[in-house]
């Protein structure tokens, strides 16, 4: 009972930490056509923007989540995270040019970098086998759904539409703060299940740490996946916002119901998908719903106004996709010891191409052939993901206690 106790108040305060990082990190995403009016931004800025968020997100968990698994105050580094990255995020309602908004996303990104990383890691070490992959997809995906696209969206428009788009920047310092307090309060440094106590090998240090991840199929493979997921999710939320409004001509209003849309997905996929994955195994709930993926920037381009959200609902599922490539599948695979450095290495290189590289890439295009190419670009990245998830290994417990059970009926009956 206490074990279920620390587990369920753990997924309480990092759903509100996870949910939180991606209210500050899409805001710029939902406040920028307010931005661009005063500031004359265009979409080449947007893109930039957004790249170099992702481009500190990227080494900042990278380096940081490997500094996290070699320290006892995993705590502490999360709780100075979040207090950062909320204050940036205020600052951010200072700036008068376009430099200033690029150096306090830098920073921003900066601290939100180990969050995944270091909740995911404390989270696969507490959780039961059988809610694992449910837990993960909770935080992973369905806390920045409900808080990063459900909430913020209308919640910021409201306030920039009220009172200006620096007072929307202004409004979150009062829960981050609230959060790092939680974080002090109720996490603990240390606390591993018994089910992970004694499942995989001994933790390697330093390169040879992370040559001997790489050489993991899974590992590799999610490093690829994610790098061309990212590219999905990023190019999708960073310039629907805009093309819907430019490109298909609808009221802010409209604009923020659809994002919503996405955020009602978001939140209700993120912990669909990897709870049947506890069910049904994480590869083929990776393969389904990434075919499901594809279709979403198809919609998001095509769709009329009056079914877009239902439609976007149907078929923006990759965010649940995102927890079992980037945290279950590769805590599943490597020694408890090692989780956040996986975590932050296959988040890192995928921040790194899909986060940085590809909407630079797209803000450029979008600006010679119309927003059109960004949302084609989407289409894309999950395809190539899709391709990928074909050749993963299966790591689901459910999966793998049937496959012992059925090698040792094997056995029995053998003469």
């Amino acid at each position: 009972m206490k074990t279920n106790t620390y587990e369920n108040r753990l997924l309480l305060v990092l759903f509100l930490c996870f949910g939180f990082v991606f209210f500050d990190r899409l805001a710029l995403s939902f406040l920028f056509p307010f931005i661009a009016k005063d500031l004359g931004l265009n979409n080449s800025h947007l893109g930039m923007l957004s790249s170099i968020l992702a481009l500190m997100w990227a080494l900042s968990g990278m380096t940081l989540g490997h500094v996290a698994d070699k320290k006892e105050s995993k705590k502490f580094i999360l709780v100075i995270s979040v207090i950062t990255f909320t204050l940036c995020s205020a600052l951010s309602g200072m700036v008068t040019t376009f430099i200033s908004l690029l150096i306090f996303r830098a920073f921003m990104g900066v601290a939100e970098g180990p969050v995944l990383p270091i909740s995911q890691s404390l989270l696969a070490a507490a959780s039961t086998p059988k809610r694992r992959g449910l837990n993960m997809g909770l935080v992973n995906a369905c806390a920045p759904g409900l808080i990063g696209t459900v909430l913020a969206p209308p919640v910021l428009i409201w306030i920039a539409t009220e009172y200006g788009w620096r007072s929307a920047f202004y409004a979150t310092v009062i829960p981050g703060l609230l959060i790092s307090v939680l974080i002090m309060l109720l996490v603990k440094n240390q606390h591993t299940h018994e089910s992970m106590a004694t499942s995989h090998q001994p933790h390697l240090g330093g390169m040879e740490n992370i040559k001997a991840l790489i050489k993991k199929r899974n590992i590799l493979l999610c490093i690829l996946i994610s790098c061309f997921y990212i590219s999905w999710f990023i190019t999708l939320i960073t310039f629907t916002p805009t093309f819907l409004m430019q490109g298909r001509g609808f009221t802010p209003e409209v604009m923020g119901e659809i994002m919503g849309s996405l955020g009602f997905a978001w939140m209700i996929w993120g912990f669909v998908i990897p709870a049947a994955s506890d069910h049904f195994g994480r590869k083929p709930m990776m393969i389904l719903f990434t075919l499901i993926a594809t279709a979403c920037p198809m919609v998001i381009l095509y769709a009329d106004a009056d079914v877009m959200f239902p439609m976007v609902f149907l078929t923006y599922t990759g965010l649940g996709c995102f927890t079992l490539f980037m945290a279950t599948i590769p805590a599943e695979t490597v020694s408890p010891s090692q989780v956040a450095t996986a975590l932050g290495l296959i988040m890192g290189i995928g921040e790194l191409f899909g986060g940085f590289v590809t909407p630079i890439v797209a803000g450029f295009l979008a600006d010679i052939y119309g927003l059109e190419i960004a949302i084609w670009i989407a289409s894309g990245g999950s395809l190539i993901a899709l391709m990928l998830s074909i050749f993963l290994s299966e790591t689901a417990p459910v999966k793998q206690r049937k496959h012992s059970n059925s090698e040792r009926e094997g056995l029995s009956v053998s003469p």
